[in-house]
């Protein structure tokens, strides 16, 4: 049986599954974004999309959109940067906090079915 995510029980769940969640919403988000503006071949589609689902671009992400996010946000963003994980092998255990941070805001608001400020949060965090 599913259980109904909502907004009493998603702090039950391990800020590490939101981020785990929040990484394919951003991936999905960042090739689709690509795809419409570039049409690249699949090959350089994934390419291009690497540099941006990379915790080191995911660290630069979460310090963009960090000010905008409402304390709800930010406790989830503070719940998984301060959860203990191992560190990523291709980037520095700061920038590995803080891309788990921005992937469980992503996941949060993905599950909470927050469609507008996902969007929101999504189109700010892209840099160019």
């Amino acid at each position: 049986m599913m259980n109904e995510i909502n907004e009493k029980n998603i702090i039950e769940y391990s800020p590490i599954s939101l981020a785990l969640v929040g990484d394919g919403v951003h991936t999905l988000f960042v090739r689709e974004k690509l795809l419409r503006e570039t049409n690249l071949s699949h090959f350089n589609l994934h390419v291009e999309a690497s540099k941006f689902c990379r915790a080191s671009y995911q660290s630069k992400a979460f310090d963009k959109i960090f000010e905008m996010l409402n304390e709800d946000e930010k406790a989830v963003a503070m719940r998984a940067r301060n959860h203990k994980s191992h560190n990523a092998k291709n980037s520095s255990p700061q920038d590995y906090k803080k891309a788990t941070a921005f992937e469980a805001i992503i996941g949060y608001l993905y599950l909470l079915k927050r469609e507008e400020r996902l969007k929101e949060i999504l189109d700010n965090s892209f840099i160019d």
